[in-house]
This record gives structure tokens, sequence and C-alpha cells, in this order.
């Protein structure tokens, strides 16, 4: 656009001098080894003007004339090199979808196009076609080469890195991250491998100085700066926690205000301080997360503090919780199992069932079952809400790459990746769950089958004195079922009388307890047999010839 400008510009200037000179008319004479030129002014200019592009032309020819020959071979060269370099484009796109035969052939098209030395992405593309190729020793070999040349020492160190990850050689992979990252901080990937080896080591010094030369080289923004430093800070608070409290307190709560939504460090900030003793400040910091987003781990820590708490010292504090956040599911389920602890069935039922209604969680209907075990003991409630547990989904965990965790970690087990692990809901297996049919409340409570019998009393154990033997169990007695009336009874008709005692303490009445003897044996027994208790036995008579034979009975 420039030089169209100032080409117009020069035209006009042309234009605006020849009408100047038109208007302003004129002769000029030149005298010249005794010749006497005239001419007007007009004429002289313009030839003075065609003589100047004469001289031009004439240079420009003599000018092209004498560097033909390397305008030549310029441009046969360059010609090379674009069919060089469009051959260098092929190879790496059929290297990239697999076509190892083409990106082969590409390769020794631009090796005979291209110089090696000027040209490093042919030594990329002949690792890639290695590897396709499954030569991955050749492939190793040439990403050595290049990571001794400094032009493509990162290329080189990724392709090495990269290699010893497929081989599974973790230590050989660090060391080219390391490699890598020493020159070049700014790359992520060599950054993050380098990060996860020190964590996975417990370098968190180390770590640290790396994430800030991390964040000053541009290459992470400071929003996800200040949330890996808060979570290398709450790994190193936690390793610490047992040793020194006072130090793993302060990175606890560094930690924090860097991102005031990392519960972990929040947990740990306040089991640093309870340790300490300071009881007040580690309530504010827990509830302060719980006002932020109620979460079990938080509530689990605040109920049971210092671990030194009395049973309704923690249902105090879990009613706290439950004032700060009465909708949430959390509050709700601390309350009923804290009520549980103190054996309050009423409050942990009324509380669980809320929470219940409120989200169901797997959680919350063992609670119930639990409660109704100690409570009523009916197997039928118990299996009734076992059976809505196994229905339920289950309850949030830590969760990172598929692998599941009860506690947070700071990496991730499978990949390594800090900061990989979520709080969200778990997911049924299919078959695990009955998936034609919802779990609503009416389902889940309409369902549930009335209170038969309340608990029976437990049995009042056997005291046996320190040192004597244990008595030997009693045999279970079985009589037969009474006979008619018609049917005569061999055994009871030569049997001698006997006398009974009621099991009252009572003295003993013999002709009342002969009536109400026959009486038992008259009645049929409710469950098909004799009661349990005849009564006390009377002195037996004396041995007889007869009686040697007879069946004793008692």
């Amino acid at each position: 656009m420039l030089k169209f400008l100032g080409f117009v510009i020069l035209v006009l200037a042309f234009g605006a001098g020849f009408s100047w000179l038109a208007e302003r008319p004129g002769d000029l004479t030149i005298v010249w080894q005794g010749q006497q030129i005239e001419m007007s002014v007009m004429v002289a200019v313009t030839l003075i003007v065609a003589l100047i592009a004469v001289i031009m032309f004439i240079w420009w020819l003599i000018r092209t004339i004498w560097t033909s020959p390397r305008s030549i071979n310029r441009y046969f060269r360059a010609r090379k090199r674009d069919r060089g370099y469009q051959a260098l484009s092929t190879g790496l796109i059929a290297a990239s979808a697999g076509d190892a035969a083409t990106a082969r052939k590409m390769n020794a098209r631009a090796k005979g196009l291209l110089s090696a030395d000027q040209e490093p992405l042919i030594h990329l593309l002949e690792a890639q076609a290695n590897l396709i190729e499954g030569r991955n020793d050749e492939a190793r070999r040439k990403f050595e080469q290049m990571a001794e040349d400094p032009e493509t020492r990162e290329l080189g160190l990724r392709g090495l890195y990269l290699e010893a990850k497929r081989l599974g050689a973790d230590e050989a992979a660090t060391q080219y991250a390391e490699r890598a990252v020493e020159k070049a901080p700014h790359l992520p990937w060599a950054a993050e491998a380098t990060l996860e080896a020190k964590m996975r080591l417990g370098l968190f010094d180390d770590s640290l100085k790396l994430l800030e030369q991390y964040r000053l080289s541009g290459a992470i923004g400071k929003d996800e700066a200040n949330r890996k430093k808060a979570v290398l800070l709450t790994a190193r608070a936690a390793a610490a926690l047992d040793g020194n409290p006072k130090a793993a307190g302060d990175d606890a709560q560094h930690a924090l205000r860097l991102e005031p939504s990392l519960i972990p460090a929040g947990i740990v900030a306040a089991k640093a301080l309870y340790r300490e003793g300071n009881l007040r400040k580690a309530s504010a910091v827990l509830e302060r997360l719980w006002k932020a987003a109620p979460h079990p781990d938080v509530a689990t820590s605040y109920v049971h503090a210092q671990g030194s708490l009395t049973s309704d010292e923690r249902l105090r504090r879990a009613i706290k919780l439950e004032t700060a956040q009465p909708e949430a599911y959390e509050a709700l389920y601390a309350v009923a199992a804290a009520a549980f602890d103190i054996r309050d069935f009423r409050t942990a039922r009324d509380k669980a069932e809320a929470a219940a209604r409120l989200d169901m969680r797997e959680s919350v209907f063992l609670l119930l079952a639990d409660i109704e075990e100690e409570e009523t003991g009916d197997q039928a409630r118990v299996r009734h809400w076992m059976s809505m547990a196994r229905r339920a989904p289950q309850d949030p965990a830590w969760i990172a790459d598929g692998f599941v965790s009860q506690v947070w970690l700071p990496l991730s087990p499978v990949t390594g990746r800090i900061d990989a692990f979520e709080w969200r809901k778990l997911e049924r297996q299919a078959g695990t769950a009955i998936e034609h049919e919802p779990l609503t409340a009416e389902v889940a409570f309409l369902s549930l089958p009335p209170v038969n019998t309340p608990r029976p009393a437990a049995p009042t154990p056997e005291i046996h004195v320190f040192g004597e033997p244990e008595p030997s169990p009693k045999p279970i007695k079985t009589e037969p079922a009474p006979e008619p009336a018609s049917a005569v009874n061999p055994i009871a008709k030569d049997a001698p009388e006997k006398t009974s005692a009621r099991p009252t303490g009572r003295p003993a009445k013999p002709a009342q307890d002969e009536d109400e003897s026959k009486s038992w044996a008259a009645v049929e027994p409710f469950f098909g047999r004799p009661p349990d208790d005849p009564g006390v036995k009377a002195p037996a008579a004396p041995a007889t010839e007869d009686s040697k034979t007879r069946l004793k009975l008692f």
C-alpha cells in the first residue's frame, strides 16, 4: 500500500513539474565546439529525463547479466528446498497417521533434498518412523543424538522421557525430565513430571522451589500456581503433623489463605491446633469451612475434636453444626451418629430419617439398621433398612483416575498427577442395585414393616468363681407328646406316686400338687411338648426288682 502511494505521489510530482514548465515557456541555447544548439526548455527537460531513464535501464541490464548465474543457482536451490520441505511435511503427517511405509519413503526423499544438519525435523521424522515400525532401540539412539544437540535438546529429551514411561522406567523418565527442566523450566511436561517425582519422594521444599520457577517462567497462571502450592503445603503439613504440629499448622493455614476451599488443608490445620491444645481456634477454622461447604470430614473432625470429649459433648457439637447448616445431609447424619453413641435412639432415628429424606445414601440406611438392631431388635425392620442401603447410592468419596480413597491424597496413585482427587459420588456397578424401580422416600419409609415384638432382654450370665471348673452344659430334655385319655401308659401306671413342689419356693402341698401334676399331664402343651420345668421331683422310692428295668424320665 505504501509503495502504491509513493508511486502515485511521484507521478503527480512529475505532472505538476511539466505543467509548471509548460506555463512558463522559454528557449535554451547551447554552444559546444562551435556548434550552436537552440531548443525550448520543455524539450531540454524531456531529453534529460529520457537520458536518466536510459542510463538506469542499461545499469539494470548489465547487473542482471552479471548476477544471472547466481540467481539461477538460487532459484534451483529454493525449488529443491521447497520440494524437500514438502516431502518432510508429508512424512510427518504420515508418521502421525501411522503410515510407516510413506513416512520412511518421505524421510529418504527429504534427506536427498535437504541437509540433516540444517533441518532437525529430519531426525524427528526418522525417529517417528522407527517407533511406528517397532524399532524402539534405533528410535532411542536417534533421540539421544538429538538430546546432545542444543537446537534439538528438548525434543530429544521429550522422546526419551516418553520411551522411558512406556517401558515403565519411572526413574529414568524422571532423570530426563529433570535434565529438561534445568534448561527450560517453562516446559509443562518436564515441570509436572519433576514435581510429581519430588512429591513422591517427600522432597516438599524442592517441589516448592521448582513450582516457583515454573510460575516465574509464565507457563502457568497465577490461580493454578496458587492451587498447586496450596496442595504442596498441605502435603508437607500432613507429613509433619506428628513430629512438628506448629510447623504443620503454619503450612496448612498458609495453604488455606491461598485456596480457602481446600478442605484437607483446613482439617490438617485443625488437627495441628488440637494437638497444641488450642480448641477454640481449631473449631473456628472448621466452622469457616463448614459454612462454606458442609463436608463429612469436617463434621468428623469438629465433633470428635481432640478425641477426649464425652458423648454428650460430641452431641452438643454436632447440634451446633446442624444449627449452622440445618438443611445439610452431613449435619443431620452427624447428629444422628452422635445421638446413637449415647443411645438416644429417638433423636438418632429422627435425624437419620430426616437425612434419608434429604438425600438417599448408603450410610444413613446402615445407621438406621444399627438403630433398629439396638432399639427393637426387629430383624424384619433391620433387613428392610439393609435392603434400602443396598439400593441407595454409595456415599461420596475421594476419587482420582478411577481410584477410590476414603482420605485425601496429594498425588494420584495411578498416574501420579498432583491434585487429582475430587470429592464426588460413586457410581453403582451394573447388577448391584435395582435399576427398574428408583429409590424414593415413599419406597423407603412406607414399606417399612411395623414393630412386632420388643427386643428380648439379654440373658443374665452365670457367675463362676475363678479357679473352679465350669459346669458342663445341661442336656436338652425331650418329652413325648401326651397320649389320649383312652390310651394306657404302662410306665405311668406302674410308677410310684410322686409329690411335686411349685417353682415359687412356697411349702409343698402334696394333695394339691398331685392334682396339679395330673392337670399338667392332661393339658396339651402350646408348642406340642410339655413345659421345660415340670417342678421339683419328690424323693425317689427304694429300688425294687421291678423298678430296675423301668425307664426313668426325670
